[in-house]
C-alpha cells in the first residue's frame, strides 16, 4: 500500500492533467459530455488503481492508455446496444476583447478542424502536436505501432494544412 504522502502526490499530479486529459478525451469522444464522463471514470479508475502505478515512466502516459482503453470498451458496449450517436459541442469562455475574441474564435476553428478529422488522426495530432509526446509515447498510449503513429501524424498534419488553406481562401 502507499504511505499517504504518495497518495496526496498521486492525486495532485492526477488534478493538474485534468486539462490535459480532457482534451484528449476530446479527441477521442467528440462530444463534451462523454468527454466528461470518460475523463470522469478514468480518474476514478487511477485513484482506484494508485497502487498498481510503480511511478516509473510518465504518469500521464499511463492515464491516458487507461482513458484510451475505457474508450474503446465504451465504444464496443455502444456497438452492442446500437446508439451512442456523437454530437460535437464547443465551449468557450466569456471574452473580453476584440483580440481574445478573434483569437477564440480561430482557436475554436482549428480544435474544430481537428476533431473533424478521424479519431485516430486526431488523437495522434493531440499527443504529439499539442502534448509533447515523443512518438514512441504516442505509439504506446495509443496501443499501434510507431510506424503508425508517424503515418497518421503526416496524414493529420496535411488535412489540417489543408482545411486551414481552404478556410484562409474563404476568408480573402
Amino acid at each position: 500500500m502507499r504511505p499517504a504522502a504518495d497518495t496526496k502526490d498521486f492525486r495532485r499530479d492526477l488534478v493538474s492533467m485534468l486539462p490535459k486529459l480532457r482534451r484528449f478525451a476530446m479527441t477521442l469522444t467528440r462530444n463534451a459530455n462523454d468527454a466528461d464522463d470518460l475523463v470522469q471514470e478514468a480518474c476514478e479508475r487511477a485513484i482506484a488503481r494508485s497502487h498498481l502505478w510503480s511511478g516509473e515512466g510518465r504518469l500521464e502516459s499511463w492515464i491516458y492508455a487507461m482513458t484510451r482503453n475505457l474508450w474503446v470498451d465504451e465504444v464496443r458496449k455502444r456497438k452492442v446496444r446500437g446508439g451512442g450517436g456523437m454530437v460535437d459541442i464547443f465551449e468557450q469562455d466569456e471574452l473580453n476583447t476584440e483580440a481574445a475574441a478573434e483569437k477564440a474564435v480561430y482557436a475554436s476553428q482549428v480544435q474544430k478542424m481537428i476533431l473533424s478529422m478521424p479519431e485516430g488522426l486526431a488523437s495522434v495530432f493531440l499527443l504529439v502536436n499539442v502534448e509533447g509526446y515523443s512518438y514512441r509515447e504516442a505509439a504506446e498510449i495509443l496501443g499501434i505501432p510507431i510506424g503508425t503513429v508517424m503515418s497518421r501524424l503526416s496524414t493529420a498534419r496535411l488535412r489540417l494544412a489543408a482545411m486551414l488553406s481552404e478556410n484562409t481562401e474563404r476568408r480573402a
